[in-house]
């Protein structure tokens, strides 16, 4: 069994100081993706930047305080690879991979965006080149027989079922169409060919929702976003056999404003 699990810390030092430590200490998963880190290493508490019994690559962003991913893994690596061959992104902290034993896990923070400003225009940017990212890398997995599962925070709700309010967000970046589209390409079988694994072990229902803002009672009243996904490939996706968000009792135990989103894998 594999059991991966993926989170968007929004900082890991402030994370660390509500729970992630803790957290970190009780968990079974395999392997861990982290994004929105937010911090160099050196500015890490030593029992996060290398805790005992993990093996971790950091990959931050090139802006101090910005972006950052990080992966754990119980065993080492065969292989590291920070980016994706990006001249604009690569020292942006928002892509890391590491190769394990048949399988290629990666994570992932996606740019969010913002409608009418530059930072939409980057996150469009990223997005274009990074389907031809994973196109190629769907393809130099299949070629030596191995899987791929790209973890993260994917800022992007793919469907109505994805986002509590979905009504009042179809002028939101996360929800516009066109990046929609982008997903449903990611996920067409003759396109991208990747499985939203959470999704598929969860067909009809609304969210689970990995995200909710620290506004309002968004937490309390489950208005929240799905938008932390496990995007596998198709292989790798046949052998999920339980996925599920990690979500706090009660607003005041959460240690980030995402939840950890988990995948055990029969393999």
């Amino acid at each position: 069994m594999l059991t991966v699990t993926s989170v968007n810390v929004n900082g890991l030092r402030a994370a660390a100081k509500k729970g992630f430590v803790e957290w970190l200490a009780g968990t079974s998963a395999d392997v861990l993706c982290l994004q929105e880190v937010r911090a160099e290493p050196p500015q890490l508490p030593e029992g996060i930047r290398q805790p005992d019994g993990w093996h971790v690559v950091h990959a931050p962003a090139a802006a101090k305080g910005r972006a950052g991913v990080s992966v754990y893994t119980r065993r080492e690596p065969d292989r590291i690879q920070v980016g994706f061959g990006s001249a604009e992104f690569d020292g942006s902290g928002r892509y890391v991979e590491v190769d394990l034993p048949g399988v290629t896990v990666a994570s992932l923070y996606l740019p969010s965006g913002e409608v009418g400003t530059v930072r939409q225009d980057e996150k469009i940017r990223f997005m274009g080149e990074f389907l031809a990212y994973l196109k190629a890398l769907k393809e130099r997995a299949a070629a030596g027989g191995r899987e791929v599962v790209v973890c993260g925070d994917w800022n992007i709700a793919h469907q109505e079922a994805d986002l509590k309010n979905w009504r009042g967000n179809r002028k939101s970046s996360g929800f516009l169409p066109e990046e929609r589209e982008w997903l449903t390409t990611v996920f067409d079988e003759t396109e991208g060919g990747y499985v939203d694994v959470v999704r598929a072990l969860h067909p009809d229902v609304e969210g689970p929702y990995t995200w909710w803002s620290y506004r309002g009672q968004a937490f309390d009243r489950d208005t929240g976003w799905r938008i932390d996904l496990h995007v596998t490939t198709p292989g790798l996706a046949a052998k999920a056999v339980k996925g599920y968000v990690e979500r706090a009792a009660t607003h005041a135990e959460r240690w980030s404003d995402h939840a950890p989103v988990t995948v055990v894998y029969d393999l």
